[in-house]
């Protein structure tokens, strides 16, 4: 009986932390730079790039046009683990960009609530 003891503890504990998993956070994921397309603007499509890099639990960067010019800061971001909300002024507005993780390397999401977004991550070539 007391050899099992120590078995039926280990069982029990193994029960306990069932979901005791790695997870990547949301600001892990969201890390990088992003071209992303945003669709059905006033001047037509537009491809943005956003730099984003981890700071703390959220994120900060910066906001590049297609040539690389930066256009804008990040003012704010609200990171969720599959959602990130980047706050951002453009041409004297202050406009907010939702990106939703669709798999590793892409998201989907909306520009103000109004225009459709899609992106993928920029992978760096070694």
């Amino acid at each position: 009986m007391k050899k099992l003891t120590p078995l039926f503890a280990g069982l029990f504990l193994l029960f306990l932390s069932p979901g005791t998993k790695a997870q990547t956070t949301g600001a892990d994921y969201f890390a990088g730079k992003w071209n992303v397309l945003l669709k059905g603007l006033p001047n037509g499509d537009t491809k943005m790039f956003f730099v984003l890099e981890k700071k703390d639990t959220t994120i900060t960067g910066v906001v590049q046009d297609s040539t690389g010019k930066e256009i804008a800061k990040i003012d704010k971001a609200e990171v969720g683990d599959a959602t990130a909300t980047l706050y951002f002024n453009a041409q004297g507005y202050d406009v907010n960009l939702v990106m939703n993780k669709k798999d590793d390397d892409h998201i989907t999401g909306s520009l103000m609530a109004m225009f459709d977004a899609e992106g993928e991550r920029v992978k760096q070539t070694k």
